[in-house]
């Protein structure tokens, strides 16, 4: 985004008031920027920051459909890198509107875009997040077939395998074993269920078994994991 423009500068003013804990200074701030959209691409990112602050999720969802709509309306490179965000905010609302089936259907379209958004923090927290998407609503998605406009059951974690790995995520916590936690968690957390997820969430783990440094049990327990078909 060019920060130069008049409805940039106001967002970030509203972000930057968003940290400081002024809420209704930011939600003005992020009005001002609507209000002064001159274009679907600054209507755009004006919309992305208003649908923050709403108070309802029907309103939440309103305003990301909003913002979704004008992103297709640009529909150029601007807006490439906005479309994993924009689809997981809209499965996010419609979780909130206890609609799991639609907001699956929009974790799958963020989980398609991922490779768009840019590496560092940004990126990562946005991959966790679709992840997440992706298994708090895959069971319902499962349950409703794949018959009219349910999207396909996109591939996640088997659920056996993922309670023995969060047991002992739960134990290298309590513990704060921050090495055997640092190399599994960003594999685990931005799991996605493509071969290429699999690779990195096998080998983090197999890095952590092979040091041999766990007790006997969670060495155990690690390979076991390790020889599951899941992660074969």
């Amino acid at each position: 985004m060019d920060p130069e423009l008049p409805v940039v500068r106001l967002c970030v003013a509203g972000m930057q008031a968003e940290a400081e804990g002024r809420s209704d200074a930011a939600y003005e701030l992020f009005q001002q920027a609507w209000d002064a959209a001159g274009d679907d691409y600054e209507a755009c990112i004006a919309a992305h920051y208003l649908a923050r602050h709403q108070t309802s999720p029907e309103e939440t969802l309103r305003w990301n459909q909003e913002c979704l709509d004008r992103a297709d309306r640009v529909a150029d490179d601007r807006v490439r890198g906005f479309y994993p965000s924009l689809y997981l905010n809209m499965g996010q609302a419609y979780r909130q509107l206890g609609q799991p089936t639609v907001a699956y259907g929009y974790f799958v379209r963020a989980a398609e875009r991922v490779d768009e958004l840019p590496e560092g923090q940004y990126g990562d927290w946005n991959r966790f997040a679709i992840a997440e998407g992706l298994r708090e609503t895959a069971s319902e998605a499962s349950a409703a077939g794949t018959e009219g406009d349910a999207p396909p059951v996109r591939r996640v974690l088997d659920e056996g395998v993922d309670a023995r790995i969060r047991e002992l995520l739960s134990r290298w916590c309590a513990r704060a074993d921050l090495t055997a936690l640092g190399l599994t968690l960003p594999a685990y957390l931005g799991y996605l269920g493509t071969d290429g997820d699999r690779l990195r969430l096998r080998s983090a783990l197999h890095m952590v078994h092979a040091a041999r440094r766990l007790p006997q049990d969670e060495q155990t327990a690690l390979g076991a994991v390790i020889g599951a078909a899941a992660l074969g």
